[in-house]
Protein backbone atom coordinates (compact mmCIF):
# COMPACT_ATOMS: atom_id res chain seq x y z
CA UNK A 1 0.00 0.00 0.00
CA UNK A 2 2.85 2.35 0.87
CA UNK A 3 4.53 1.64 -2.48
CA UNK A 4 1.34 2.45 -4.33
CA UNK A 5 0.93 5.72 -2.41
CA UNK A 6 4.54 6.72 -3.19
CA UNK A 7 4.11 6.02 -6.91
CA UNK A 8 0.86 7.98 -6.90
CA UNK A 9 2.50 11.00 -5.25
CA UNK A 10 5.44 10.92 -7.70
CA UNK A 11 3.10 10.69 -10.68
CA UNK A 12 0.92 13.54 -9.42
CA UNK A 13 3.95 15.78 -8.74
CA UNK A 14 5.40 15.04 -12.21
CA UNK A 15 2.05 15.89 -13.79
CA UNK A 16 1.76 19.13 -11.76
CA UNK A 17 5.32 20.18 -12.68
CA UNK A 18 4.69 19.47 -16.35
CA UNK A 19 1.44 21.41 -16.26
CA UNK A 20 3.14 24.35 -14.53
CA UNK A 21 6.02 24.48 -17.02
CA UNK A 22 3.64 24.04 -19.95
CA UNK A 23 1.59 27.07 -18.96
CA UNK A 24 4.56 29.43 -19.12
CA UNK A 25 6.49 30.50 -22.20
CA UNK A 26 9.84 28.73 -22.71
CA UNK A 27 12.03 31.76 -21.94
CA UNK A 28 10.23 32.54 -18.69
CA UNK A 29 11.26 29.31 -16.97
CA UNK A 30 14.88 29.72 -18.04
CA UNK A 31 14.88 33.28 -16.76
CA UNK A 32 13.30 32.14 -13.49
CA UNK A 33 16.01 29.48 -13.05
CA UNK A 34 18.76 32.05 -13.75
CA UNK A 35 17.33 34.48 -11.19
CA UNK A 36 17.00 31.70 -8.64
CA UNK A 37 20.59 30.57 -9.15
CA UNK A 38 21.81 34.18 -8.93
CA UNK A 39 19.94 34.65 -5.65
CA UNK A 40 21.40 31.44 -4.28
CA UNK A 41 24.93 32.52 -5.22
CA UNK A 42 24.47 35.97 -3.65
CA UNK A 43 23.19 34.38 -0.47
CA UNK A 44 26.08 31.92 -0.35
CA UNK A 45 28.64 34.68 -0.87
CA UNK A 46 27.01 36.77 1.85
CA UNK A 47 27.13 33.87 4.28
CA UNK A 48 30.78 33.23 3.43
CA UNK A 49 31.66 36.91 3.96
CA UNK A 50 29.87 36.97 7.30
CA UNK A 51 31.55 33.75 8.38
CA UNK A 52 35.00 35.13 7.47
CA UNK A 53 34.25 38.32 9.42
CA UNK A 54 33.04 36.45 12.49
CA UNK A 55 35.99 34.04 12.40
CA UNK A 56 38.43 36.95 12.22
CA UNK A 57 36.75 38.63 15.18
CA UNK A 58 36.79 35.44 17.23
CA UNK A 59 40.48 34.91 16.45
CA UNK A 60 41.26 38.51 17.40
CA UNK A 61 39.38 38.13 20.67
CA UNK A 62 41.31 34.97 21.50
CA UNK A 63 44.60 36.76 20.77
CA UNK A 64 43.64 39.72 22.99
CA UNK A 65 42.74 37.36 25.83
CA UNK A 66 46.05 35.53 25.42
CA UNK A 67 47.92 38.86 25.35
CA UNK A 68 46.18 39.85 28.57
CA UNK A 69 47.28 36.58 30.18
CA UNK A 70 50.85 37.12 28.96
CA UNK A 71 50.88 40.65 30.37
CA UNK A 72 49.58 39.34 33.67
CA UNK A 73 52.52 36.91 33.69
CA UNK A 74 54.85 39.81 32.80
CA UNK A 75 55.78 38.19 29.48
CA UNK A 76 55.67 41.35 27.36
CA UNK A 77 57.36 39.88 24.27
CA UNK A 78 54.69 37.23 23.81
CA UNK A 79 51.97 39.77 24.60
CA UNK A 80 53.23 42.07 21.82
CA UNK A 81 53.32 39.11 19.42
CA UNK A 82 49.75 38.13 20.31
CA UNK A 83 48.57 41.72 19.80
CA UNK A 84 50.25 41.77 16.37
CA UNK A 85 48.42 38.58 15.44
CA UNK A 86 45.16 40.12 16.72
CA UNK A 87 45.71 43.03 14.33
CA UNK A 88 46.27 40.57 11.47
CA UNK A 89 43.05 38.73 12.36
CA UNK A 90 41.07 41.97 12.41
CA UNK A 91 42.49 43.04 9.06
CA UNK A 92 41.54 39.67 7.56
CA UNK A 93 38.04 40.12 8.95
CA UNK A 94 37.54 43.34 6.99
CA UNK A 95 38.76 42.12 3.59
CA UNK A 96 35.92 41.96 1.09
CA UNK A 97 33.44 43.62 3.43
CA UNK A 98 31.12 46.13 1.77
CA UNK A 99 29.52 47.51 4.90
CA UNK A 100 31.16 50.84 5.83
CA UNK A 101 30.19 51.19 9.50
CA UNK A 102 31.54 47.90 10.94
CA UNK A 103 34.67 48.26 8.83
CA UNK A 104 35.32 51.74 10.23
CA UNK A 105 34.81 50.44 13.76
CA UNK A 106 37.18 47.54 13.12
CA UNK A 107 39.82 49.87 11.65
CA UNK A 108 39.60 52.14 14.69
CA UNK A 109 39.91 49.10 16.94
CA UNK A 110 42.89 47.90 14.92
CA UNK A 111 44.59 51.26 15.46
CA UNK A 112 44.06 51.04 19.21
CA UNK A 113 45.53 47.53 19.32
CA UNK A 114 48.55 48.70 17.30
CA UNK A 115 49.16 51.52 19.79
CA UNK A 116 48.95 49.07 22.70
CA UNK A 117 51.30 46.68 20.93
CA UNK A 118 53.82 49.48 20.43
CA UNK A 119 53.65 50.43 24.11
CA UNK A 120 54.01 46.80 25.20
CA UNK A 121 56.94 46.18 22.86
CA UNK A 122 58.70 49.27 24.25
CA UNK A 123 58.29 47.81 27.74
CA UNK A 124 55.77 50.33 29.07
CA UNK A 125 53.22 49.25 31.63
CA UNK A 126 49.79 49.01 30.00
CA UNK A 127 46.67 48.82 32.18
CA UNK A 128 44.74 45.59 31.67
CA UNK A 129 41.45 47.51 31.57
CA UNK A 130 42.39 48.81 28.11
CA UNK A 131 42.53 45.22 26.89
CA UNK A 132 39.20 44.59 28.63
CA UNK A 133 37.67 47.52 26.72
CA UNK A 134 39.01 46.16 23.42
CA UNK A 135 37.62 42.74 24.26
CA UNK A 136 34.19 44.26 24.98
CA UNK A 137 34.22 46.14 21.67
CA UNK A 138 35.03 42.91 19.82
CA UNK A 139 32.11 41.28 21.65
CA UNK A 140 29.84 44.11 20.47
CA UNK A 141 30.98 43.56 16.89
CA UNK A 142 30.34 39.83 17.21
CA UNK A 143 26.82 40.45 18.45
CA UNK A 144 25.89 42.55 15.42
Amino acid sequence: MLKFLGILILTASAFALGYFLGQRPAGTSQQMVKELSRNVMDTALGIERDLRRRQGLVDAKARVIQAKADMFDKNFGDAAKELAEAVDSLENATTGNRQPDPTATVKELTGRIRELRLEVSMGKKVPLNQLDEIQKEIDKLLNK
